[in-house]
């Protein structure tokens, strides 16, 4: 698991979210833990690192 920072696209707050990159690609859909929009959350990872992340409003 790895801990990763980002802004809301909403909210602009920043949150944290823990990303099982044991998964190499994924893409899923939570809610932001401050203003509770739901975030298209998408990213790429090897065995270590986090190559690619994103966290857009479901409309993108």
């Amino acid at each position: 698991m790895l801990e990763h920072f980002f802004q809301c696209p909403y909210c602009w707050e920043t949150i944290s979210m823990l990303l099982d990159i044991s998964v190499r690609t994924d893409a899923y859909i939570e809610d932001c833990e401050v203003c509770c929009r739901p975030i298209q959350i998408s990213f790429t990872a090897d065995s270590e690192n986090l190559l690619e992340f994103s966290a857009g409003d479901i409309g993108q």
